[in-house]
Order: structure tokens, then C-alpha cells, then sequence
């Protein structure tokens, strides 16, 4: 295990989201009343933000990262909004200059007297919220391996691409065939290491309970979170000591990059996890 390489606007790395956009995605979050979809277009849109954040300097927006989303639902492919709609994953400067609009949404914040009040920020939208259809996740991990082979191919030296997966289910095309599209996937690397796998299950099976960042699955409900956990990438250290030191989290050695039906905030927080480079020159 590598995972070290300096990561810069002459050495890129890639994020790249598989977002499951089936029908069942219109469900509530688990043991929340917000959909689904909702939460996990949110979540996907601030991680894009602090992505360009990271990128960002005095001169403008660094390329330090390549990203894409892909859904699959109703439809398999890039899953961006607006001007990048057909962009299967772009430099992050494209991305900052580029979201389909701007929201104002509302947070709570401290008011220096021991209340809080709403705040308006200005949100940023990327990706939009989508639900109908099958669970054709087969089909998305075989994109993603044609979208990062071929970016890999350019970018032999970069610190390994992170792939971010959310499903609330089982694929409906070739289950049989998803544990071994997911180690095909992970079996890609640059001369730094594999290609990482992170893997975010919203289930709703009623014995699954909230669990993050496993070593095993002795706790898993079923075999479809089995799968997902057996496939996730190891944790590496780096992201092991980023757990612990901002977000608190006591994480296992061989903990593996796994979430089951977390909260939002987690969700959040897990992403940045697996998300969070080592080395930005």
C-alpha cells in the first residue's frame, strides 16, 4: 500500500460518484423522513464544493482533481446538471466555473447568545436529485472501469483515483456479477497503488442498523451489504488518522470504506474520509 503520491495540477487525481438513481431512491433516508435522493444529491453537491474549496488559491482554481458522476436508474451515464451535463468527469476549475445554479438554503448557526438562527448561504448545484427506474449498478461499475482505464492512461504517476458509491439496493442486472465487476474496478491502479472503493448503503431492511467503517461483517443485515462491505477498499492509514483526529472516530485496523445507513452528517464526513488526499503542491 502506497497511496503517497503528490497530488498537483501536473499530477492530477480522480474522484469519480456512482450514484444510484432507481426508483426506490424516492424512499425516506432511513429512520428519517427526507428522501433519499434528496439527502444524497445534497451530500453529493457539498463534497463537490469542498473539493473546488480545497482547489482553490489567490489566483484562481487549481486542477488538483479530475471529477465525475455517473447515475444509474432509468439511465446509465454521466449524471451532472446543466452545461456539464454530457461530462463523463472534467478538470475541478470547469466544474467551479460551471454548476447548473445557485440555491440559497438556510442553516442554523449560533447567535452569541445561546440561540441559534437561520443563516442564507449560497449552494451550489451540480447534481440533481433523480429516482425511477431499475438498479442497473452492473452496467455503472463497467462505465466507471472504461472511465478511469481510460484516464489512467494519461496519469499513470497520480495519487490513485477514488470511486464513491451510494446505493439503497440490489442491482437488477447481473447481481451474480457485481462482486467481481467491483474487484475489476479496484484492480486498476497507477504505479502509487489501487484504485479506492467507497462504498455508502442506505438500506431498508428493518434489522439493519446504523454501522461505519467495519473491519468485518458480522453485523451486516444481509448479503446485499455483505457484498458492498467485501468489496470496499481498505481504509488506508492516512484516512485512518483523518477519522480520528477531525471527526473523532475510533476506526479498526482493516477497517474497510463502508457505511451502512449513517447519518447524513456522517455520510458527509465518511466521503470527505475517502476523499481527503495526503499531498496538494
Amino acid at each position: 500500500m502506497s497511496y503517497l503520491a503528490e497530488i498537483s495540477r501536473s499530477n492530477p487525481t480522480a474522484f469519480l460518484f456512482l450514484i444510484d438513481q432507481s426508483g426506490s431512491m424516492d424512499d425516506p433516508m432511513p429512520g428519517r423522513g427526507r428522501k433519499k435522493a434528496d439527502g444524497v444529491a445534497d451530500a453529493v453537491n457539498n463534497l463537490i464544493q469542498n473539493l473546488v474549496i480545497k482547489c482553490s488559491k489567490s489566483e484562481g482554481v487549481r486542477d488538483y482533481f479530475h471529477v465525475g458522476v455517473i447515475g444509474y436508474g432509468t439511465y446509465v451515464g454521466p449524471a451532472f446538471s446543466g452545461a456539464l451535463a454530457s461530462k463523463e468527469i472534467a478538470p475541478i476549475k470547469n466544474i467551479a466555473d460551471s454548476p447548473a445554479r445557485i440555491e440559497d438554503r438556510t442553516r442554523k448557526v449560533e447567535d452569541g447568545a445561546g440561540g441559534l438562527v437561520d443563516q442564507v448561504i449560497k449552494f451550489p448545484i451540480w447534481f440533481d436529485p433523480v429516482a425511477s427506474g431499475g438498479t442497473p449498478m452492473f452496467q455503472a461499475l463497467v462505465l466507471a472501469h472504461q472511465i478511469l482505464s481510460h484516464w489512467l492512461d494519461e496519469h499513470q504517476n497520480c495519487f490513485p483515483p477514488t470511486v464513491i458509491h451510494i446505493t439503497d439496493g440490489e442491482a437488477t442486472d447481473q447481481p451474480a456479477d457485481i462482486p467481481e465487476a467491483m474487484r475489476k474496478l479496484t484492480s486498476l491502479s497507477s504505479v502509487d497503488g489501487n484504485v479506492l472503493l467507497f462504498n455508502v448503503h442506505l438500506s431498508s431492511n428493518p434489522n439493519a442498523k446504523e454501522i461505519q467503517f467495519p473491519s468485518n461483517s458480522e453485523m451486516l443485515p444481509d448479503q446485499y451489504a455483505r457484498t458492498l462491505f467485501n468489496n470496499a477498499s481498505t481504509l488506508t492509514p492516512f484516512m485512518l488518522s483523518v477519522a480520528a483526529k477531525d471527526y473523532g472516530l475510533q476506526i479498526p485496523e482493516g477497517a474497510r470504506g463502508f457505511v451502512l445507513n449513517a447519518s447524513l452528517e456522517l455520510v458527509i464526513a465518511a466521503l470527505d474520509i475517502g476523499t481527503r488526499p495526503a499531498n496538494l503542491r
